[in-house]
């Protein structure tokens, strides 16, 4: 009696799915030209490439292929653009206004009492390009950077929520709690990690936010102030500090979910939660 053949695996030209078995990652090459024939061939019959990288998202997209994860690299490191799909969306979020151009503090002022934030809105991450604007003179400064303004209410909080989450299932979350006299609750910029009381309604908050702006594989910036969450930031290069924190590996959560048949579509469950619970 024969047995059935394996199921051929899927493709994937970035490696974050490297310990996954179902999976075959051919890597990025420069040219097409460079990608051996078999995985051309195999690329060509594939109806969804996993993390196609930027240089190959929109080719495949044209032919009518599908990819995974959905607006990652379209999103990725761009505030505007993200602000612009919470704002369309309708998610919570907090104030935001895009502002072109350099002779526009009246404008930004009339808008926003200080303190206000202002960013960097493309690239910037762990904190940096990120300010407290107090006055006219660092509102100033700020406007000589040669990009548009990116400006945003102040909200006072001592920490916000990181929730990572791929394919719908959330596989870690904790909180990022600010150090003294910092207004920002980026790790890298000190902040402590906690897994003490994270409330189950931003989680769910976070799993509809991901569902509604197709983000597959992201790490949500959550904070509660007063009676409202909102989502702050979408980051799709997170870091792994909260993960170690915790002993955890995100390649082999991947595999995991990958053994479980619940990488790359599925149920929008909340397979963390239900890890760390107990429930089924």
């Amino acid at each position: 009696m024969t047995q059935d053949a394996p199921s051929p695996q899927r493709v994937s030209l970035g490696k974050r799915l490297r310990r996954c078995r179902s999976f075959a990652c051919a890597g990025v090459f420069a040219n097409w030209d460079d990608f051996p024939e078999s995985v051309q061939a195999r690329i060509r019959e594939a109806s969804t490439i996993y993390y196609p990288s930027r240089l190959y998202q929109d080719l495949f997209l044209a032919v009518g292929k599908a990819v995974f994860p959905r607006n990652y690299y379209r999103f990725m490191g761009d505030k505007i653009r993200q602000t612009e799909l919470f704002q369309f969306l309708d998610i919570p979020h907090p104030r935001t206004r895009i502002y072109p151009g350099k002779k526009i503090p009246d404008a930004i002022e009339r808008d926003f009492p200080y303190p206000f934030v202002a960013k960097d809105p493309i690239g910037s991450s762990q904190g940096r390009g990120v300010w407290l604007i107090r006055t006219r003179a660092e509102l100033t400064a700020y406007l000589d950077r040669p990009h548009p303004a990116y400006i945003q209410e102040y909200l006072p909080l001592t920490r916000d929520l990181r929730v990572v989450l791929v394919a719908g299932h959330v596989i870690h979350a904790y909180w990022r709690i600010a150090q003294a006299g910092e207004f920002r609750n980026n790790v890298s910029r000190g902040a402590a990690i906690s897994f003490e009381g994270i409330p189950g309604s931003a989680l769910e908050f976070a799993m509809e936010v991901a569902a509604r702006c197709r983000f597959d594989d992201v790490g949500l910036d959550i904070c509660c102030c007063g009676e409202r969450t909102y989502v702050l930031e979408a980051n799709m290069v997170y870091g792994l500090e909260g993960f170690r924190a915790l002993g955890l590996d995100l390649y082999d959560l991947l595999a995991e979910l990958d053994r479980g048949g619940r990488l790359g579509g599925g149920e929008w469950v909340n397979w963390w939660c239900a890890g760390k619970t107990g429930e089924e």
